[in-house]
């Protein structure tokens, strides 16, 4: 398809720099394409349940943010030293890592990148590194020195969160961004982006699905920095999705087909969990244990397997997420919940207000 079919164009006052409070504040745009009467219809994140049923069953993604945002210097056969800035965005083992660099021209293969530079770097030292690989992109594959649970502990003592970069555009990361920027039931350390339409939930909102009868289930989708590169193809069929770690265990995935057996549906709440649904889910709609590398790039056409409702934020014009969710809702229904929520004031992207679609027959 053509990818400017999935152009729009947002307002800069549009964009969030800073989630509802409470979370469970933000708008609710509710998208139903089965009802021609009443499409659109404007709620609260704290009014979810009314639209759900007892016996249905809420997917979540459990991942954790972790400050994945680095800052080195690059050193060379002794020439001078370069600042870099590394995000990393997927493990490739105990001590290697997939990231972004900038600037990612002049960084070669070999080259060495201490980070922390000037900072309280890790206790075991210097947070070191080796360009193992150089892709295409800006992308690269770091060898550390450090290894398993040291590695993660010199990543956090020395990294930023991450935040997108519409956000960091705007204003630095803060330390309020290290409680916002992650979900109250985030527990799997791993993601380099948050699944934001997590951020909307709430004890208080867990309980009212909780007395309804509306079941919880968790899944892992490590979110990586690919989430926020923009689709540069003039046709998705030219488009390179980034992979991500992903992970379903046999309890969860026989516990949602109980659902699906005994006529509930299974909501999903971001686009991270639905892919991770669609991508364990056979042809026959029946979700099997999982674990992997997910690609799945999901645009009008594909057929739905096991996800019935999804609630998300809303995206870029041009993204992948925003071609997911047309296929999804439908692109029409989806172009004209998008002119109604700039419109009506809707607030975009990360920290921005939530949305909740039924899927269209």
């Amino acid at each position: 398809m053509r990818v400017d079919l999935f152009d729009f164009d947002l307002p800069d006052e549009r964009i969030a720099l800073r989630p509802a409070e409470p979370r469970d504040s933000a708008r609710l745009l509710v998208v139903d394409p089965n009802n021609s009467e009443a499409a659109l219809s404007d709620h609260r994140v704290r009014d979810l349940p009314s639209f759900l049923r007892p016996g249905d069953a809420i997917v979540f993604n459990d991942t954790k943010v972790i400050p994945a945002q680095l800052e080195g210097i690059r050193h060379r056969d002794g020439a001078p030293g370069q600042q870099v800035s590394v995000t990393l965005h997927m493990r490739a083992g105990p001590h290697r890592w997939r990231a972004f660099a900038k600037p990612g021209k002049r960084i070669k293969t070999g080259d060495r990148i201490q980070f922390g530079h000037g900072e309280n770097v890790c206790i075991l030292g210097a947070l070191d590194a080796v360009v193992e690989e150089k892709g295409e992109g800006g992308e690269i594959t770091l060898r550390f020195d450090l290894s398993g649970p040291a590695l993660d502990e010199a990543i956090a003592a020395v990294g930023h969160i991450p935040l997108p970069p519409y956000i960091a555009a705007k204003r630095p990361e803060d330390e309020r961004d290290r409680a916002d920027y992650q979900t109250i039931y985030a527990r799997e350390e791993g993601a380099v982006a948050a699944p934001t339409a997590g951020l909307h939930f709430t004890p208080s909102l867990f309980a009212a699905l909780d007395a309804m009868g509306v079941e919880r289930h968790f899944v892992t989708l490590h979110v990586g920095a690919g989430t926020f590169l923009p689709v540069k193809a003039d046709d998705t069929e030219d488009h390179k999705m980034h992979f991500e770690i992903g992970y379903v265990d046999a309890m969860t995935a026989a516990k949602l087909n109980a659902v699906k057996a005994r006529g509930g549906r299974i909501v999903c709440v971001g686009t991270t969990s639905l892919r991770l649904i669609e991508s364990a889910a056979g042809d026959d709609g029946a979700i099997k244990p999982w674990s992997g590398a997910t690609g799945i790039f999901i645009t009008p056409g594909y057929r739905f397997k096991a996800v019935d409702v999804l609630m998300t934020n809303f995206h870029l014009p041009r993204s992948t997420l925003f071609m997911l969710v047309s296929a999804f809702a439908g692109l029409d229904t989806m172009r004209a919940a998008y002119t109604h929520a700039i419109e009506t004031g809707y607030r975009f992207y990360s920290y921005g207000d939530g949305s909740l679609l039924y899927r269209k027959d």
